[in-house]
């Protein structure tokens, strides 16, 4: 059994984290594998015994496995799981909630009911001013805001929120942070308010 949308919900959009965070991920997977592919052929031509006579050619098969043995540390304990921890990181924006959802094989989440929304502030340090992208606060009256952290084009994001915080029909009613429609039908006329601009049917 499986419905992820709420009866009369519809997907406006989904996105990511900001991609910033896999500079150095990125960049260890280019440089680190060039540097042991470099280090191969120095220590194949003999470099090693030039610096240090006692290591003879017999060191050559261990000094390349130290080598490969390097990139797959860093590529495994490092770039991979810093794209993983990007990849499973989901914001969807719904005609009637926010929602946050993280980790891959442990999965958590987090929803809030736009009709609970109080305000959306936009906190920005200098470099997401640089790439547009920014951290949105959500005022729900209650202690701590909920924040959607480092959001890529975070000014059109929020006024998609906005937008469907607008769009909200006086019908639908939402239960104490629960997040679900009180009331059959949602919308009048089964209508949506909503033409799905990214994502699909589920917030898959």
């Amino acid at each position: 059994m499986r419905r992820e949308l709420l009866r009369g919900e519809q997907v406006i959009v989904i996105t990511r984290q900001q991609p910033r965070m896999l500079f150095g991920p990125v960049l260890a997977f280019i440089l680190v594998p060039a540097a042991a592919a470099f280090a191969c052929a120095w220590i194949v031509k003999g470099g090693p015994g030039k610096v240090l006579p006692l290591i003879t050619s017999e060191w050559t098969p261990w000094l390349e496995g130290a080598c490969l043995a390097i990139v797959a540390i860093v590529l495994l304990s490092y770039s991979l799981p810093a794209f993983i921890r990007w990849r499973c990181i989901r914001y969807i924006l719904t005609s009637g909630r926010i929602v946050a959802r993280f980790g891959m094989l442990r999965r958590s989440d987090w929803q809030v009911p736009l009709a609970a929304v109080r305000s959306v502030g936009i906190k920005q340090s200098l470099l997401q001013r640089i790439l547009r992208s920014g951290n949105i606060s959500l005022d729900t009256g209650h202690p701590g805001d909920a924040v959607l952290a480092d959001v890529p084009e975070v000014g059109k994001f929020r006024s998609f929120i906005l937008e469907a915080m607008a769009e909200l029909p006086a019908s639908v009613r939402f239960g104490d942070g629960a997040g679900d429609f009180d009331g059959p039908g949602g919308y009048p006329n089964e209508a949506l308010p909503w033409d799905v601009r990214e994502g699909g049917r589920d917030e898959r």
